[in-house]
């Protein structure tokens, strides 16, 4: 029982740092997905342009599933209500905007 509540809390915690760190982790989807697939186009026969194209056109698919699952997250957040109210950036004066 206490092995189940210790990998939830995992979960939870890595969920919570995708959520705060989302550009991080598509960024880095991206820089693995060139790199996973130039290490594989790399060991099969054919143009280096080829294989580079390939790569990059493999990377830019893993990209937009990327950006689909935080996409997800942030409406499953959004519905669960995690976070409301912080939104926006601290940064972004958020009252000026608003009408009365």
């Amino acid at each position: 029982m206490a092995e189940s509540t210790s990998v939830k809390s995992r979960f939870v915690s890595i969920r919570e740092w995708i959520v705060e760190n989302k550009l991080r982790t598509v960024g880095s989807l991206w820089a693995s997905g060139v790199i996973g697939s130039l290490a594989y186009n790399w060991s099969q026969p054919g143009k280096t342009s080829v294989k580079i194209i390939h790569a990059r056109l493999h990377a830019q698919a893993l990209t937009l599933a990327a950006l689909a699952g935080a996409a997800v997250v942030e409406y499953y957040d959004h519905k669960s209500g995690g976070k409301s109210t912080d939104r926006y950036s601290k940064f972004l004066p958020v009252d000026i905007y608003s009408k009365d």
